[in-house]
């Protein structure tokens, strides 16, 4: 298969991996839409809802590691069998579950869908592409909230008329659109170049001049990870094991960690903020659709730019930006302007999610396309712990500081998390060990 051939296949890929995960993402970005109902139906008082999320965010985040390692080894489409089943399970799980603990299981298994899907969709990218890594992924990435945005509607209509039979049809959708990508999705033959042409690396040269291997370096990181299938066309194929040795990786991590847990702290708290600022509750309303669209465009705007202007700049830049805009909208939402706080706090969400495509590149240049399912997955790790800073940390900070005085901090940490992407270096050639550390 040539370059071109290679090229057009790689974008009909990439649209039925969109379409997995775009349906794949309706178990996160539905789930306020069905929560309510849910506890009508088993009893289930408030905190023990929070839970059942809680439990999906767990298991959609730890599900992507062992998703990663197989899908990189056999290929996407066992994995992507597996996700379907679970996708399918889950929301068929929640229209006949009688108790809490039915309810728990069903959406834990629905989050190791999640999971899957969520890994093979991402990295099919990674793998196919060179020259437009970056809008591809985003392009991915964007359908796993913008997906949601466009049902949310009518599934909150479904679940008040008929709840199990809503259930039942998104069972059937998401597992059905999971089936699909397990028939189609593939990875580049290993004899071929994974991707075309070498604009990608030249819109990254500025940030990554210090990156040039030598033949005899390639040789040594082919040599060990000898007996193993990696692409002939890889500077690098570096093992999870060898990827959490470098500094580079927990670097990453941290600032993984901050972003997310920031983000999630505006998405799971941004309308009582401005209830709290005594914002009229058009503009609460206002500002959670504003993240939702926002989140959903920079990913895909923000992966298209990193082509141009290089992967650490573009994450450097959007995160500062993205604090900088989240200070702002707490300043003008304490003075009462609610059409400025709306604004920018969509501004915030946008300058935020752009790493979400320019990570899973990233790691994939550091370390290589042969293992980046479970080096990205391995990342992805972080989202936990951002999760836990999202949830319970940042309560504790609104009772303990306040409310303005929370989102502030969040804003210095995003901003501050953007500072260390500068610092941010190639991993050195060698067999994951780097020199100095």
């Amino acid at each position: 298969m040539d370059r071109r051939d290679l090229r057009f296949s790689g974008w009909g890929l990439v649209l039925v991996a969109a379409l997995a995960l775009g349906a794949a993402g309706i178990y996160q970005f539905a789930w306020s839409s069905i929560r309510l109902p849910i506890g009508e139906r088993v009893g289930a008082p408030e905190p023990a809802l929070g839970t059942v999320f809680t439990l999906f965010v767990v298991f959609q985040t730890l599900g992507q590691f062992p998703a990663g390692w197989v899908r990189d080894r056999y290929g996407p489409r066992l994995p992507s069998l597996v996700g379907a089943l679970c996708l399918t399970g889950g929301f068929s799980g929640i229209a006949v579950a009688g108790s809490l603990p039915a309810v728990y299981l069903a959406y834990a298994v629905g989050g190791i869908g999640v999971a899957i899907v969520y890994t093979v969709s991402i990295n099919t990218t990674v793998k196919w592409f060179d020259d437009r890594r970056g809008l591809a992924t985003g392009v991915v990435g964007m359908c796993f909230s913008g997906f949601s945005f466009l049902a949310i509607p009518a599934i909150r209509r479904g679940v008040a008329d008929t709840f199990e039979g809503t259930l039942f049809a998104l069972a059937a959708g998401v597992g059905g659109a999971a089936l699909v990508a397990a028939l189609v999705l593939r990875d580049p033959p290993s004899a071929t170049s994974a991707g075309g042409g070498s604009a990608d690396a030249a819109g990254a040269a500025d940030d990554e001049a210090d990156d040039d291997e030598t033949a005899a370096d390639i040789e040594t990181a082919k040599t060990d990870n000898a007996g193993q299938d990696i692409h002939p066309t890889d500077e690098r194929a570096w093992t999870w094991r060898q990827a959490v040795r470098t500094w580079q990786f927990w670097l990453l991590y941290a600032v993984f960690i901050v972003s997310n847990g920031v983000g999630l702290m505006i998405i799971g708290k941004i309308v009582s903020f401005a209830t709290a600022l005594s914002l009229p509750a058009a503009a609460a309303t206002a500002s959670a659709s504003a993240v939702a669209l926002s989140e959903a465009g920079g990913v895909v705007i923000g992966g298209s730019l990193s082509d141009r202007l290089g992967r650490r700049r573009t994450v450097a830049a959007s995160l500062v930006l993205s604090g900088v805009s989240l200070a702002g909208a707490v300043a003008v939402g304490v003075e009462g302007l609610a059409a400025g706080f709306v604004a920018l706090v969509g501004a915030a969400a946008f300058f935020r999610t752009p790493m979400f495509a320019v990570f899973p590149s990233l790691v994939a240049e550091y370390y290589g396309r042969t293992y980046s399912s479970e080096n990205y997955a391995a990342l992805y790790t972080a989202k936990l712990f951002g999760g836990v800073f999202a949830g319970t940390v940042a309560s504790a900070l609104v009772i303990s500081i306040g409310w303005a005085a929370s989102f502030a901090l969040g804003a210095v940490l995003i901003a501050l998390a953007g500072v260390a992407v500068v610092f941010l270096r190639p991993v050195e050639a060698g067999g994951g060990v780097v020199r100095g550390s």
